[in-house]
């Protein structure tokens, strides 16, 4: 089992690089089939999802527009519940077909913050992209259209993922080992 540490932790690998990519390549694919010829613009959700964004867009072959936004509800290992917007959307969402991406999704306060303003602008239809969902830590009633991973309810860094601040560069996930 390959153990790093990141800052003061200590963590092991859990997802290898490979089936990351073949989860990403797997819900690419999905999306071309259902969202071809609709022109949507793809929302990516600033850090975490910037890693997962860039490589699930190689896979996208149709016309659409890319954007971010940037939020911010972790601090170390927990999440504040409390989501700040750090930088926000300069596009017009009216009458658009818009596809959310996040890296993660536990208690889904962010996405349901997210969805709730898009709703609020004018989108025509939202769909959520996620890479991984954590549906143990899920504690609202909101619908993520494609999943490329679930994962159990344990601290990730990697991919995008970070722990106050490190770790984003792995190309695989980690979870933290508790000692």
């Amino acid at each position: 089992m390959e153990i790093i540490q990141v800052l003061d932790k200590k963590f092991a690998l859990s997802v290898p690089e490979e089936v990351l990519q073949e989860a990403v390549k797997r819900i690419g694919e999905r999306i071309n089939r259902d969202l071809a010829g609709k022109n949507p613009l793809f929302i990516c959700v600033l850090n975490g999802a910037f890693m997962f964004g860039a490589d699930l867009m190689k896979i996208i072959n149709f016309p659409c527009e890319v954007s971010f936004v940037k939020l911010s509800s972790y601090d170390g290992l927990y999440s504040t519940e409390k989501i700040k917007e750090v930088i926000g959307l300069s596009e017009s969402v009216v009458d658009r077909n818009v596809v959310v991406i996040e890296d993660i999704v536990d208690t889904g306060n962010t996405m349901e913050k997210i969805l709730l303003s898009l709703g609020a602008k004018g989108a025509k239809n939202i769909k959520t992209v996620t890479l991984l969902l954590k549906p143990d830590a899920l504690q609202k009633d909101i619908k993520i259209d494609y999943v490329a991973m679930e994962v159990p309810n344990d601290f990730l860094v990697g991919y995008g993922l970070d722990y106050n601040g490190y770790g984003r560069n792995l190309k695989g996930l980690y979870s933290v080992v508790n000692e």
